[in-house]
């Protein structure tokens, strides 16, 4: 079993993702970047290393039960434990999503990979993080999917949105499901609003770099014994559901 501490980021070759990846390894964390197209994390896993840090390649589709059995047999394989998962990996559906008008095979398409990944991925690895004397797993949320926010009209949520900002706010209340449940296990489950980071997601429209937007992320990914479990945090505190 490896000395290191072991992290895995899903979604982990560019943005948020990449970012989390290079400030956990920049904190002693041997770092699985988790991508499904060879090239992109190949490029970020060669590019991590120029930097020093210690990372390995895990191919990962999300949304493939296969891709997620094989990438927690290759931790369990070259690594032998998990000490923290960070479920990133997420897709917007597109921004025309106004209700009455959005085609439902797009709420399916987001809902699978932000919502039935992250249960699928944390099924997977949830034997490897047992194993961790401080198991962590950050679900990357948004403040969209925050229901107080999105209802407060003085709060510029946005425009309509009947795919993404709903399957954060499913991804919410599974993270509150998954707290509960490994909350004697020494699991800490939180959720984290990055802030409107400049990404692919949103056409770099963002005020926020991915560096900024990661650090929440590995703040919780790093916290002591003893911090909270079963919130939605951003810098700034505490994010109403």
């Amino acid at each position: 079993m490896s000395e290191s501490r072991i992290a895995l980021v899903t979604g982990a070759n560019k943005g948020i993702g990449y970012e989390i990846a290079a400030g956990l390894a920049a904190r002693g964390f041997s770092v699985g970047v988790g991508a499904r197209d060879d090239g992109r994390r190949d490029a970020a896993v060669a590019k991590l290393r120029a930097g020093g840090a210690d990372a390995f390649g895990v191919p990962l589709d999300v949304t493939d039960d296969e891709s997620v059995r094989g990438a927690a047999a290759l931790i369990e394989t070259e690594r032998g434990r998990l000490d923290v998962l960070v479920n990133n990996a997420a897709i917007t559906g597109g921004w025309h999503q106004a209700p009455c008008e959005t085609d439902l095979a797009i709420v399916r398409e987001v809902v699978e990979t932000n919502v039935l990944g992250v249960m699928r991925v944390t099924d997977a690895m949830l034997p490897l993080l047992r194993r961790s004397p401080s198991g962590r797993i950050v679900n990357m949320s948004s403040e969209v999917g925050s229901l107080t926010r999105q209802i407060d009209p003085a709060i510029d949520s946005g425009p309509a949105s009947m795919a993404y900002a709903p399957s954060k706010s499913f991804l919410n209340a599974i993270t509150i499901q998954y707290a509960k449940a490994l909350r004697d296990s020494g699991i800490a489950v939180n959720a984290v609003n990055p802030g409107f980071v400049a990404t692919d997601l949103n056409g770099h429209r963002g005020h926020l770099t991915p560096e900024q937007g990661a650090a929440v992320a590995i703040r919780l990914a790093t916290q002591p014994d003893g911090w909270p479990t079963g919130g939605f945090f951003e810098d700034a505190g505490v994010v109403p559901w």
